[in-house]
């Protein structure tokens, strides 16, 4: 067998991530070399002095490395400074950050971070997220680690008695030093003080809210509001994940009155997973804001790069709404925005989100475009340098400002905080305190399911798989629409007394059901009437007249993950039935499951 054979599933599309059983101390040195060699193959950049904000040149390269509050994240984290140091990098140790903060801290250097973290994930997972040049890799290089990291493990032995076990405890790490004879030189493996690592990224925002005031308003209104707080009352629950460790220092810094609920970091999870997404999670936060007449509810996951926010009212604010404010937000305080008529800006939205948002966004005056699901795609598309977005958000809860004010990252917090000014901003230009939840009824209502997760049918040795047989199943529907669209009256209707089969299917081998269907074109036009939309970049995605759908394979687990939205609730089972229709063919156990799944 290979060696790490077993942990090759923890190498997944965004991030190395499972069982914490599976991250021993073996596996976590030669992980560290595989970043080694991944780090020291980058190009020596100048980087800038932190307290003069002068170039100063290097000769190593740098790499920030911080940590989750999960049991064995700060473990790991030290073995793999030690790692890198020890392999010639330059290693900036952080301690308890969020995953925005390492980015944050990654630009001030030269781009290069890992935090060890499992995001909003149960507190036995661990897992581990990276930048190379500000980047987060694509699953292609994901997946190259892990061969660099086997290819070198084959070179090498670890005597390490405990090298099999997993690292969750200190002893283990002093067991891995001690292996090595040679000290570290000095300048190779820094820690950052605690107050430092925060203070520079508060800062950085205080920064962002200065030139949002004299945006706003004249120089000198600007100078006098600099220390002005936010006459909000707003509660944040913190689920007990990294944010906690300075939600309190950053919040309130900007704000007038905070309540915080579960800011203790604590790896434990005593109220259950970091995740706001989650039935009922947001249970709690609710209750609170309506106890203390808040005007807002924020919720940010485990390693605090996803919010969801509860009205005034204690209502969950659906993510499809909230990223149309935050895009509003991004585009009326972009900082060419008295020109913004002129500029071709778009606006990145990902495909699980409802029918309503392209229009809406639409009517700000921006291109709306879709995009496959999962934030690391996001930032590579925000990222590219001909790129014209200025905003990019997803379902799950991660937004992305590309408007020049801060970095280009999913920061959960400093969304939440620009969504905060923004409100307190609009109750002071209009001296009429109007309520969020006002703001959100004035908006389309969205009657749709959740981001449902269903298991993934088994098909045959040599079958396509359900997305790829739905997919081609999907094109030929619409060839057939479209076919019958540009015929005479005659033809048109010949066509549709005809049973035309479906021979769409490119594999010989494949005894899917594609290849045996057989479909008529009344039938084809009930499915997909003219004007309907297909977007397959990601799954299928169909979006009606009077709402959307779209089913697709999971990035994260073996599964399948569908969600429907409607104008109506009517409309909603009308595009359940639609898709359970267009499933049946291929597996009528998930058509029952699709017409199954309950409204939010």
């Amino acid at each position: 067998m290979p060696p790490f054979a077993a942990q090759q599933s923890l190498f997944r599309a965004y991030d190395i991530r499972g069982a914490n059983q599976y991250f021993t101390s073996s596996f976590i040195q030669a992980l560290g070399h595989a970043f080694a060699t991944l780090y020291n193959a980058q190009d020596s950049q100048p980087t800038q002095n932190i307290s003069t904000n002068s170039s100063v040149e290097t000769k190593q390269n740098i790499v920030v490395i911080g940590y989750d509050m999960r049991i064995g994240s700060d473990a790991i984290a030290h073995t793999l400074s030690t790692v890198l140091a020890q392999q010639g990098l330059r290693v900036i140790q952080l301690g308890l950050i969020t995953t925005p903060m390492m980015a944050f801290w990654a630009m001030q250097y030269q781009g290069h971070g890992i935090v060890v973290t499992a995001s909003h994930s149960a507190k036995d997972i661990l897992g581990i997220k990276w930048l190379v040049n500000n980047k987060s890799p694509s699953s292609s290089e994901i997946h190259t680690l892990y061969h660099q990291l086997t290819d070198h493990h084959s070179c090498h032995a670890y005597p390490d008695n405990q090298a099999n076990n997993p690292i969750l405890h200190s002893e283990n790490v002093e067991s891995i030093d001690n292996n090595h004879d040679s000290k570290l030189p000095s300048d190779l493996l820094e820690q950052l003080p605690t107050h430092q690592v925060a203070n520079v990224y508060i800062d950085a925002i205080a920064q962002v809210f200065e030139k949002l005031f004299q945006h706003n308003h004249s120089a000198t209104a600007a100078n006098q509001k600099s220390d002005y707080k936010l006459d909000l009352v707003i509660v944040i629950d913190c689920m007990h994940g990294a944010t906690g460790s300075i939600a309190q220092r950053l919040f309130e810094r900007f704000c007038q009155n905070v309540i915080f609920l579960n800011d203790t970091p604590d790896g434990n999870f005593p109220l259950g997973n970091p995740d706001p997404t989650e039935p009922n999670r947001l249970n709690e936060l609710q209750r609170a804001v309506v106890l203390h007449t808040a005007d807002i509810g924020l919720a940010f996951d485990g390693d605090g790069d996803r919010l969801m926010i509860v009205d005034n009212n204690g209502k969950i604010v659906t993510p499809d709404h909230l990223l149309y404010l935050l895009a509003r937000i991004a585009i009326t305080e972009h900082p060419n925005s008295l020109n913004y008529s002129l500029l071709a800006s778009e606006v990145l939205f990902d495909i699980k989100c409802a029918h309503h948002l392209p229009r809406l966004l639409s009517e700000l005056g921006t291109t709306p475009v879709i995009s496959k699901t999962g934030s690391s795609f996001m930032r590579q598309q925000v990222q590219h340098p001909d790129n014209q977005i200025v905003f990019a958000g997803e379902l799950s809860g991660h937004f992305i400002f590309n408007d020049s004010h801060f970095i280009p990252y999913d920061d959960a917090m400093y969304a939440a905080l620009r969504l905060l000014h923004w409100l307190d901003q609009t109750h002071n230009d209009t001296n009429d305190k109007k309520p969020l939840a006002d703001i959100i009824h004035s908006l389309p209502p969205i009657i749709s399911t959740a981001d449902h997760y269903l298991p993934m049918p088994q098909t045959a040795t040599n079958d396509c798989s359900l997305v790829e047989q739905l997919t081609r199943f999907c094109h030929y529907l619409q060839y057939l629409v479209d076919m019958s669209t540009h015929t005479d009256s005659s033809s048109s209707q010949q066509l549709k007394d005809t049973c035309l089969p479906v021979t769409i299917c490119k594999s010989s081998a494949c005894t899917c059901a594609t290849a045996k269907a057989q479909i008529a074109l009344k039938q084809t036009h009930e499915l997909l009437p003219v004007g309907t939309n297909l977007s397959c970049i990601d799954g299928v995605r169909l979006d009606f007249a009077h709402g959307f759908g779209v089913l697709r394979q999971s990035n994260t687990s073996n599964s399948l993950t569908a969600r429907f939205a409607g104008d109506s609730v009517d409309d909603l089972k009308d595009i359940q039935d639609t898709f359970a229709a267009l499933c049946r063919p291929f597996n009528a156990a998930l058509a029952e499951q699709i017409l199954a799944i309950p409204a939010e």
